[in-house]
């Protein structure tokens, strides 16, 4: 190396300290290369681990290596995307190699930069393609673009289970939940292998945008499992609407925005039946129903046995938890607890009720003696984990990061509780 300039080393191995920061070399373009104005072409100075006109497979690294005496002195490394492969130089400049996986069908483009025996510096541009991954992760976000209450949660919902941690980890870290014009700190839960919900610590902002996507599209999610194109999901919320039902003094209390707006006399379930306690969130609405008692196992002729049109029903469990009018408990309502587990109210306050509501609005229970609303498998009870818990459910292990939990889908069967 006697025949290099004391300048020209210095430089090379400021270069070599940090190879991929190199990308901040090109910002100027070729007037701002620190070498030279007019580098030469450095074409047949280098060789590629490129497939001969084939594709790359993405699950082996790149290498670049420098021929006869030259010196490989900055790569920098693109997809269409923009985005950078980590990659490393070796201490002599003569092989470079990357050492983050590449994506699975994406362009690539490559940027070397050389230095020849007498310290002339070269450059080269190629561009190659990556195979198509055999195994593709999509995401389908949850629920369908609208408009939700504030206790909505986000789910996603995955083609191929993800089990390692690692794995989960890179899948969470690419699923993107923004909220606007208030932002709204949240967190990932897997519920299982294949679904993960989100949520704010508290419930999302009033009136907000909410936006959901995906940065998984040809990330090496593990070992030949990369992430394949997701749609994006956008949600808008409306007004906090709370509905409290506090099943020892027989009322609900309706708030909107913070503002009591409605109290409402009020049955919940009658010892044996009694209503769940926690947060739930309105999963639908039915104008109409027909409640039967075989449907959770009582027999007709029984004497709990029902059969009943029930109109104004606001669905807040898939196991049959309404929100409904009943005229035929009336006397109790406000009184008593008489029902099967449902809240029950007039036909005119259960209309009402119904008209103001909508699915993702918060419906929680109080003071019942009832067990709590389970976190995932009947609805949305996610609210009903304590924020440090909820975190726990995340893969990526730290406070403050997100994380992804599981969407819980309705059984076939839909069982009304009166």
């Amino acid at each position: 190396m006697s025949h290099f300039s004391t300048r020209r080393t210095a430089m090379r191995y400021a270069l070599l300290v940090a190879p991929l920061a190199v990308g901040l070399t090109s910002c100027g373009g070729d007037g701002g290369d620190p070498l030279a104005a007019s580098p030469y072409d450095a074409a047949g100075d280098v060789s590629y681990s490129l497939a001969d006109g084939g594709k790359v497979d993405p699950n082996k690294p790149l290498e670049i290596t420098a021929k006869d005496d030259d010196r490989i002195t900055d790569v920098t490394a693109t997809d269409a995307a923009g985005r950078y492969v980590r990659g490393e130089l070796s201490p002599d400049g003569i092989r470079w190699h990357s050492t983050a996986p590449l994506a699975a069908g994406a362009h690539y483009t490559v940027r070397v930069s050389t230095e020849d025996g007498a310290g002339r510096p070269g450059r080269e541009t190629v561009g190659f393609d990556t195979k198509a991954s055999d195994s593709l992760l999509r995401v389908t976000f949850g629920p369908d673009a609208g408009t939700y209450g504030v206790g909505q949660p986000v789910t996603a919902m995955l083609t191929v289970p993800v089990k390692d941690p690692a794995a989960r980890a890179m899948v969470e870290q690419n699923l993107q939940v923004t909220a606007s014009p208030e932002a709204a700190v949240g967190s990932w839960y897997w519920v299982d292998d294949r679904t993960l919900h989100y949520r704010p610590e508290t419930f999302w902002p009033a009136n907000a945008k909410i936006e959901v996507r995906s940065t998984l599209d040809g990330v090496r999610i593990k070992d030949s499992l990369h992430g394949g194109a997701s749609k994006p999901l956008t949600l808008t919320t409306g007004d906090r609407v709370e509905a409290i039902t506090d099943a020892g003094s027989h009322e609900m209390t309706f708030k909107r925005n913070g503002s009591v707006v409605r109290t409402i006399p009020v049955t919940t379930g009658k010892p044996g039946f009694s209503t769940r306690n926690g947060v739930k969130v309105v999963l639908g609405k039915e104008s109409f129903v027909r409640m039967q008692s075989e449907s959770i196992g009582i027999a007709a002729g029984s004497s709990e046995g029902y059969d009943l049109p029930v109109y104004w029903a606001t669905r807040v469990t898939w196991s049959g938890e309404y929100v409904h009018a009943a005229p035929w408990s009336e006397g109790s309502q406000g009184v008593d607890n008489v029902s099967h587990g449902c809240t029950g109210m007039s036909t005119e306050n259960a209309h009402w009720f119904f008209d103001q509501v909508r699915m993702g609005d918060v419906v929680q229970v109080v003071n019942s003696a009832g067990s709590t609303m389970t976190p995932f498998d009947n609805g949305f009870g996610d609210w009903n984990l304590n924020w440090s818990d909820w975190k726990k459910g995340s893969a990526l292990g730290k406070a403050g990061k997100a994380a992804a939990v599981q969407n819980t889908a309705a059984p076939a069967r839909l069982r009304p509780e009166v």
